[in-house]
């Protein structure tokens, strides 16, 4: 029956872990991490687990696998399971992780030699009934019907199906009583149980129900044929004849009831080892097991965080003002805002949470919306005003860019950031971690925080802080403020024992935060006509490549389902299967797919149809969706926490990925325009990254060609050809360009050859020429390389640590990409660096020049500023030189410069 029977108590549950092991390998489609191992019975079982304890809530729930090698059975009966084919290795390779990944759970496990784990199964069950337990096996198997009391019952997880007596009785025709006589009748083809054969399951319940159970119905042979069976005398003579073998099959399917185990009040579940758990979750890949188990951690953190955080609730003007005055003669003060939500230009502050150097914590609500009494928000702001904008006392926080906005939107500028925990950890190391606040809490404090899903919930019916009980919203509030506090303490004295790392964080990134800001708070302006325009024409373009590819198809599909495109592709049109998913289905990927156009007419349609799709979903029709009613402008999000490299990213929208190549590109960019009486100013470093090549190695030739300002693609292919510079031609530039560029990101012969279509042969013999005129490039790769495998990083100029975790990979593969990875790191993130540099000198130079210029965009290599039309002649005068003089190479930093109305004029 699948409706549950109803318990009269909480239950023992015996779990028969093998049978589930099998099960959920076969049933479940096959899964494995990105190194190989297979996790799919891992994770049907412990799926079922917790399935079984959120349902039933047992008193004691214990798990039981078969042990390996030979039972008591095969003494028996030396054919028993003979017919089983060795267990598949994807599977054995799953049971060791499972059964550790079992007890870490708290769970007792046994496994017992000599017997099978349905007898510990029915030895624990018949032991607990008698002491009064109500026991509930859970298993598929439907042997265990043999056990079922009135106080033991089975449940199958896997279809939610229960069997009592009465169950098993009106879907087998037979009583538990009488099972093992039915299953010696039958025999198990799985297990090798001979049974008696011809009988079928029929026949078995008409005789046991007519002459009783195997012993008695020996006794009454002579009424077999007079049942009404047909071949009734057969039937007979096959049951005598197989006498000896019904007996055998009968003690081979009798679950044993007498194993000795420990006593059942010691097999009670242990707390769990989460820290052993979340590290076997990560190595599996298991990510909705440890957003579980990380959910599950922080159910009782609230309450733990009331009585572990010690912290005042600020809700009189008595303590206010003890507090006030405490924050004034602080050395430093630690602050963090909660807010409505996390639109930086539109959220208001809800509360405000402090910390001092003491450890003192406190939490201000303002503007909960229950009925608790709260402090008047602009009378608290207001005493806190002169304090945040004065740079002293310093200031402390997690990713205060977003509280400076927050701030902002009450009228306060938010002075003397002193430290961001985001960021000290970004600069110590890049990769170590995401640099979120739960995330550097669990790796660096070993603490578990209080996530703001566990206060606020999740999905649609997630709450906004401002409709979270201040009691359950404080000790959050206050544990923000308390780890901040925290990880400062842990960051700062490493970064002080490192004097380029502190001078990376003091000097450039904490200066860049105000930067920075002060970019996404300015917005550009957008021209949302022309997008729709575009959205239009895109829309149009879209139509008539999906029917072209439909009639190269031979028929209609859905083009964005990778399942049906890879029938189309590989099915019905044959293409050559190029590369597989970790599933085993031909790949529809976008570099497959690049591949196949340079061959195949609809692959080529198809990344056409991708390409336009993009820009009109992400760009066309989302710009002007972003348009802020307060502004009339567009604010994306600058990341400076994000990419290993240390370049910014951005989202909301990202301004790094709107192509430049593409018409439509440069039409999205048309579309970024300048106010009126404005005109946008768009300044890029020339060719930065082979300029900082060329200092890094030191090369001769390369320094001799930036030096003297010549064409780099043409010297470089006069170099390697041996020819002047006048003699180049447009495709041997062309080619050189694609090397220069390919070497810095680690190219090979084989992709230089796709790139240039040329043979793999030609491909290397031009690398070779390149690396015979510069060697002073070749002895640097090889340079990093070794270095990168010493220290397991390499720097930037400014000595920015840029990590490679995979260097000395026992896997070749993994190894050459951090071998290409640490020769480019240092080229990228200088280049990072530089840009970061002309930021934080531009915006000075504005500020102290008194100047209505303003930076509105930040992308690569490049500032797009919007300057009035008036102070144009300034800003390019003074602008472009400040960007070259940021740093001083071996070589001359250039900086190209245009402008326009729009942004692809100036670019």
């Amino acid at each position: 029956m699948t409706q549950a029977i109803t318990l009269p108590q909480p239950p023992i549950i015996l779990v028969d872990g093998s049978a589930y092991l099998f099960r959920a390998f076969h049933a479940l489609p096959p899964l494995s991490t990105s190194t190989g191992q297979p996790t799919g019975a891992i994770k049907g079982v412990l799926s079922m687990l917790k399935k079984i304890q959120q349902q039933l809530n047992p008193k004691q729930m214990i798990v039981v696998f078969d042990a390996k090698g030979k039972n008591f059975r095969h003494e028996r009966y030396s054919a028993y399971k003979a017919n089983r084919p060795p267990m598949a290795q994807e599977l054995a390779c799953q049971i060791e992780p499972l059964q550790a990944i079992i007890r870490a759970m708290g769970l007792p496990l046994l496994i017992e030699t000599g017997v099978e784990a349905d007898d510990v199964i029915g030895t624990l069950a018949t032991q607990a009934a008698a002491a009064g337990e109500f026991v509930v096996i859970s298993s598929g198997d439907k042997d265990f019907a043999q056990l079922v009391t009135d106080r033991i019952v089975l449940f199958n997880s896997m279809n939610d199906h229960w069997l009592d007596a009465a169950e098993i009785e009106k879907k087998f025709g037979i009583g538990p009583e009488r099972f093992i006589d039915y299953l010696a009748l039958l025999g198990d083809k799985s297990d090798n149980i001979p049974g008696i054969p011809g009988v079928g399951e029929k026949t078995a319940v008409l005789l046991l129900n007519n002459l009783g159970g195997l012993e008695q119905m020996y006794k009454k042979l002579e009424q077999v044929p007079f049942m009404g069976l047909r071949g009734g005398k057969a039937l007979q003579q096959k049951l005598r004849e197989h006498h000896e073998q019904a007996l055998i099959s009968y003690e081979l399917a009798t679950i044993r009831i007498d194993v000795p185990l420990p006593p059942l009040n010691e097999l009670v579940q242990q707390a769990a080892d989460n820290d052993v758990l979340r590290q076997f979750y990560q190595d599996l890949e298991l990510k909705f097991l440890t957003a579980e188990l990380d959910k599950s951690m922080a159910l009782s953190a609230i309450e733990q965080a009331s009585n572990a955080i010690e912290f005042d609730l600020i809700t009189t003007p008595k303590t206010w003002q003890t507090w006030l005055a405490a924050l004034r003669c602080a050395d430093y003060v630690v602050v963090d805002t909660e807010t409505t939500g996390l639109d930086y230009m539109s959220a208001q502050i809800v509360g405000i949470s402090l910390a001092l150097p003491t450890g003192q914590v406190a939490y201000i609500p303002l503007a909960h919306d229950e009925s608790t009494p709260q402090l008047n928000r602009e009378q608290v702001l207001a005493d806190l005003k002169p304090l945040l904008e004065s740079e002293s006392p310093p200031k402390i926080g997690q990713n205060l860019k977003f509280d400076k906005s927050i701030f902002a939107n009450h009228g306060i500028e938010l002075r003397g950031i002193a430290f961001d925990t985001m960021l000290e950890s970004y600069v110590l190391n890049a990769t170590a971690t995401r640099h979120d606040m739960d995330s550097l809490a669990l790796k660096y404090l070993q603490r578990q925080t209080i996530h703001f899903e566990d206060v606020a919930g999740k999905g649609a019916k997630q709450k906004t802080f401002n409709q979270i009980d201040i009691a359950n919203a404080a000790p959050y509030a206050a544990e923000d403020a308390q780890v901040t506090h925290q990880l400062h303490q842990y960051f700062w004295p490493q970064l002080q024992q490192q004097p380029r790392l502190q001078d990376l964080l003091q000097q450039l990134e904490m200066p860049l935060l105000n930067v920075i800001s002060r970019i996404e708070r300015t917005g550009a302006c957008i021209d949302a006509g022309k997008l729709a325009e575009q959205s239009t024409s895109l829309g149009e373009r879209l139509t008539e490549l999906q029917q072209h590819v439909f009639a190269m198809a031979g028929e209609e599909f859905n083009l964005e389902s990778p399942k049906q495109l890879g029938e189309i592709l590989y099915n019905k049109l044959k293409l050559p299967v190029l590369k597989k998913t970790p599933g085993g289905a031909p790949s529809t990927a976008e570099a497959v797919l690049q591949e196949l156009a340079l061959d195949f007419p609809l692959p080529h349609l198809l990344m056409e149809y991708r390409s336009l799709h993009k820009l009109k979903t992400t760009y066309t029709d989302k710009l002007p969706k972003l348009i802020h009613p307060r502004t009339g402008r567009i604010h994306t999000s600058y990341h400076q926490a994000v990419t290993a490299t240390g370049r910014l990213s951005s989202s909301d929208p990202n301004l790094q990925n709107i192509p430049i190549r593409t018409a439509e590109g440069r039409k999205i960019r048309q579309a970024f325009i300048a106010p009126p009486e404005h005109t946008l100013l768009a300044c890029d470093y020339s060719q930065i990254e082979l300029r900082i090549m060329a200092h890094l190695s030191e090369d001769d030739a390369l320094i001799r060609a930036f030096n003297q300002g010549q064409d780099i693609h043409k010297a470089t292919a006069a170099e390697v050809l041996g020819k002047s510079i006048e003699e180049i031609s447009t495709e041997e530039r062309r080619n050189a360009k694609a090397v220069n560029f390919g070497l810095i990101y680690g190219m090979s012969a084989f992709g230089l050859s796709k790139q240039l279509q040329i043979s793999r042969y030609d491909a290397q013999a031009y690398i070779d020429q390149y690396f015979a005129r510069y060697t002073g490039v070749k002895h640097y790769m090889q340079r990093i390389r070794e270095q990168a495998h010493q220290q397991g990083y390499v720097e930037t100029l400014l000595g920015r640590r840029l990590y490679t975790n995979d260097i000395n990979a026992n896997n070749k593969a993994l190894q050459q990409a951090a071998e290409r990875a640490a020769i480019n790191a240092p080229l990228q993130g200088t280049a990072a660096d530089i840009i970061k540099k002309a930021m934080i000198a531009v915006d000075h130079w504005i500020i102290h020049s008194n100047l209505n210029t303003r930076i509105i965009m930040q992308v690569h290599d490049e500032l797009v500023l919007e300057v009035p039309n008036n102070e144009l002649p300034q800003v390019i005068q003074n602008v472009p030189p400040l960007m070259q003089s940021v740093m001083s190479l071996a070589v001359p930093l250039l900086v190209d410069y245009g402008q326009g109305q729009n942004w692809d004029e100036a670019h």
